[in-house]
């Protein structure tokens, strides 16, 4: 079983989402106080970001945020947490990021949440970092990047190894259940 004291979650920004992302973001916020993890998240107080860190500020839980200095203005930094490191490039937040947490979620979020999981994936597909990481698919929100997945592996791009590196779920106690239980083992690289 897989030890996770503290979870990555790699979510958006913007103010304009729907509501049932905030009441996504908050029943988050509630399961990683439960669970009696920390939150390692984008440092930001806009959009699904600040939901979620101000939920679980409010609960008592811990908030270890990082941001990247040409974001502290955009995102408006949260000065909230616990621990707020302000680090130098994109780049350098996601590897703290990764660095901070045993497991790593995507919640909903756009390009920047998207390039921040895929990269995740793609280090555990070199063997860089060994975590368990998933995608919470609140509201099939996912769904037709999976599509594009399949689309990639049928295409001979990906295999189906390298699919089996994240979990995907509807539901945040059954995805959280796969990262105990992921097999980190090394997958293979390339080639038939």
């Amino acid at each position: 079983m897989n030890e996770i004291k503290s979870l990555c979650v790699f979510m958006g920004a913007s103010d304009a989402a729907s509501a049932v992302y905030y009441d996504a973001a908050r029943e988050l916020g509630d399961f990683i106080v439960k669970q009696n993890l920390t939150l390692v998240y984008g440092g930001g107080e806009r959009g699904m970001m600040g939901e979620i860190a101000r939920n679980v500020n409010a609960k008592g839980g811990r908030v270890v945020g990082v941001i990247p200095k040409l974001l502290v203005d955009k995102e408006v930094a949260n000065t909230d947490c616990e621990e707020l490191h302000i680090v130098e490039s994109m780049h350098d937040r996601k590897m703290l990021m990764s660095n901070l947490s045993d497991a790593v979620l995507c919640f909903p979020g756009g390009m920047g949440t998207l390039d921040e999981m895929c990269e995740i994936i793609t280090w555990n597909q070199l063997d860089i970092i060994r975590k368990p990481c998933g995608f919470w698919n609140v509201n099939g929100y996912f769904s037709p990047f999976f599509d594009f997945l399949k689309h990639m592996n049928n295409e001979g791009f990906i295999h189906q190894d390298h699919l089996d590196l994240f979990s995907v779920s509807d539901t945040l106690p059954e995805l959280y259940e796969s990262f105990l239980h992921m097999d980190l083992s090394p997958v293979r690289k390339w080639g038939k």
